[in-house]
C-alpha cells in the first residue's frame, strides 16, 4: 500500500513565476556578471548558481539582457529611486551622490555599465535598454527637475533634457572610465548647472 503524503499537494502555477525561483535568477546574474563579465555570462551559469532549470529560465527570459534588465530595474527601484518629494536643490545633489556610489560600489551599477557599454554594440540590447530602463528613468529625473525649477528651487542653466544630460555625463564618464568621482564633481556640477536658490 503507497504511504500516504499528509503535505497538501502544490497548485500548479504554469507559466507563473515562483518568486524565490525568480530572485535566485536575479541574484545570480548580478553575481555572476561581477564575477566574470557579460562575455562569460550564461544562461547555463545562471541557471546552474540559481538552482534552476535552463528551461525555466527561457521560459521567463529570451535572453541574458532582459534577465539583467530585470536585476538592473528592480535594484535602482529599491537602492537608487529618483527623488518624488517636492526636489530641491540639495536633494537633487544627494541624489547624483547617491548616483556615483551605486555606479562605483553596487553591483546593479556594474550591469548598469554593462548595458550601456553592450548598447554600442548591439542594436536589440540599445533598444530594450532604452526601452525599459534609460527612458522611463529620464522621464522621472526631467520630471524632478522640472518641478523643483517650477518651485524656484533652481534655475537649470539649461533644458531639463540637457541639464540632467549635464549632471549624470561625467558621473557616467568616471565611473565607464575606472576613475573616482572627485567629491567637488558633484557640487560643482550642482552650483554651475543648477544655480540654487540662495
Amino acid at each position: 500500500m503507497p504511504a500516504v503524503n499528509s503535505q497538501p499537494r502544490r497548485a500548479r502555477s504554469g507559466n507563473r513565476r515562483d518568486e524565490a525561483a525568480r530572485l535566485a535568477v536575479l541574484h545570480a546574474a548580478d553575481d555572476l556578471l561581477v564575477e566574470h563579465g557579460f562575455s562569460a555570462l550564461t544562461v547555463e551559469a545562471i541557471a546552474r548558481r540559481a538552482g534552476v532549470a535552463k528551461q525555466t529560465i527561457y521560459r521567463w527570459w529570451p535572453s541574458k539582457v532582459e534577465i539583467l534588465l530585470d536585476t538592473l530595474i528592480e535594484d535602482s527601484e529599491k537602492r537608487l529611486p529618483v527623488p518624488t518629494e517636492l526636489p530641491t536643490a540639495d536633494s537633487i545633489r544627494t541624489y547624483l551622490r547617491d548616483f556615483a556610489h551605486f555606479l562605483a560600489e553596487d553591483p546593479a551599477g556594474k550591469c548598469l555599465l554593462t548595458l550601456l557599454a553592450e548598447a554600442q554594440h548591439d542594436v536589440a540590447t540599445a533598444a530594450r535598454f532604452h526601452e525599459r530602463y534609460l527612458e522611463p528613468r529620464q522621464i522621472a529625473e526631467r520630471e524632478m527637475l522640472t518641478r523643483a525649477a517650477e518651485e524656484g528651487e533652481v534655475s537649470p542653466a539649461l533644458g531639463p533634457e540637457a541639464t540632467m544630460d549635464a549632471l549624470v555625463g561625467p558621473i557616467v564618464y568616471c565611473a565607464l572610465t575606472g576613475a573616482a568621482v572627485p567629491e567637488e564633481l558633484v557640487d560643482t556640477l550642482v552650483e554651475k548647472l543648477l544655480r540654487p536658490r540662495a
